[in-house]
């Protein structure tokens, strides 16, 4: 399916993508308007661990939604989709280690899995760019550059490690609006936590991103961090179940909710 179409669809249209095989790369832009959203998906006796881990980090990890053990439709935010084959690529983690990165999960589904939606980034873009702030990974059709942090995200049960954040340059006056604008979306992740600097927060090379792609930072502009939810896959990898599944970095679960209901006032 071309992009352009991709970019005007629904979520539901990028999910059929997705399950269809249709659509496996990163979706920066994609079904503009409609909220993406990371995946976390783990066994039942260690659900409640992750909530937890949610609850006290919800600046990186904002729950939209959490399945029955078993059931792969997250029918609060998705109605009909299958988190088994709606996302372009996954990650299995198998005691910490990235194994594979498929793109469907059917043959690691078990009856005791329960997925966990949560808030992305993604969401606010369309509010950034509506005000004429650009996206810059999505000017240069590239995968967010996303970081770890020597921030430590708060522990719960077996789950602990850094925060994650992804980066947009921008000009000081850009940053201060983007600032305003995202603090009312708090599902997707609000705020930036860091502006400048980045070994402030042990970013040691700007250039090379430990997950996505590395992007143009131009004369004038500053590197402005937010919280990521790929946070929970640094969790996964310290905390090492025997089997745990991710998106890949960048390439999101599209949902049927609205960017505009998630904004506050």
């Amino acid at each position: 399916m071309p992009m352009t179409r991709l970019e005007l669809s629904t979520g539901a249209d990028v999910r059929a993508a997705c399950r269809g095989g249709k659509w496996t790369a990163p979706t920066p832009g994609l079904a503009m308007g409609f909220v993406q959203a990371n995946l976390v998906v783990l066994p039942k006796d260690w659900a409640f661990d992750f909530l937890l881990f949610c609850q006290r980090n919800p600046k990186p990890c904002p729950l939209l939604d959490v399945t029955e053990p078993g059931d792969p439709e997250p029918r609060s935010c998705a109605s009909g989709a299958d988190i088994r084959l709606d996302v372009p690529r996954y990650c299995v983690f198998q005691d910490g280690a990235l194994t594979e990165s498929p793109t469907d999960i059917n043959k690691y589904w078990r009856p005791d899995l329960v997925a966990f939606i949560i808030g992305c980034s993604f969401t606010f873009e369309n509010a950034l760019l509506a005000a004429g702030i650009p996206v810059r990974h999505i000017e240069q059709n590239r995968n967010v550059p996303m970081y770890r942090t020597n921030i430590a995200c708060k522990t719960a049960g077996r789950f602990r490690g850094p925060l994650v954040v992804s980066m947009r340059p921008l000009t000081p006056e850009a940053a201060i609006r983007a600032t305003q604008i995202c603090s009312r979306f708090p599902r997707a992740h609000g705020a930036p936590v860091h502006f400048g600097d980045p070994a402030a927060i042990g970013i040691r090379d700007i250039a090379k991103p430990d997950y996505g792609d590395a992007v143009d930072i131009r004369e004038g502009e500053i590197p402005v961090f937010w919280a990521c939810g790929v946070t929970p896959q640094a969790a996964v990898a310290e905390a090492k179940p025997p089997l745990a599944i991710t998106h890949s970095p960048g390439h999101m679960f599209l949902t049927d909710l609205k960017d505009s209901d998630f904004g506050t006032e």
